[in-house]
């Protein structure tokens, strides 16, 4: 996909201010039992779609409003994904100001994931 000049800065500027890691070491971090939250900040349709197993539907466009009635414990571990890692920069940046202190933006997102061979669930 090809992004907008502003959105990639402003991804770029946010991403020096929030942790990331790989879909390789996500899938590592699920084999090893690791407790974490996975979160698909995605549109619903594409959720719907495909998603990985393990992971909550959190869009982008309900998260920061829904995010404290769902998880109140700002120490909650979260890694957040979406389509290719772009959103999810944005999502983890929003929680981080929001006080949430264990937030990852899975780089690659689900586009990542797919790529690698790893397992989703369909709901069709």
């Amino acid at each position: 996909m090809q992004h907008n000049p502003r959105f990639l800065a402003l991804v770029n500027e946010v991403r020096q201010r929030v942790n990331e890691v790989d879909v390789h070491q996500v899938k590592r971090w699920m084999e090893q039992s690791r407790p974490f939250v996975l979160l698909d900040v995605r549109e619903e349709s594409e959720w719907e779609k495909g998603h990985i197993p393990a992971a909550q539907y959190l869009g982008r466009g309900i998260l920061e409003r829904d995010i404290e009635t769902r998880f109140p414990e700002l120490d909650t571990p979260f890694v957040l994904y979406c389509g290719g890692g772009f959103r999810s920069v944005l999502a983890a940046d929003n929680l981080q100001q929001m006080g949430y202190r264990d937030v990852i933006s899975m780089d690659g997102g689900y586009r990542g994931w797919v790529e690698a061979g790893y397992p989703v669930e369909e709901d069709f």
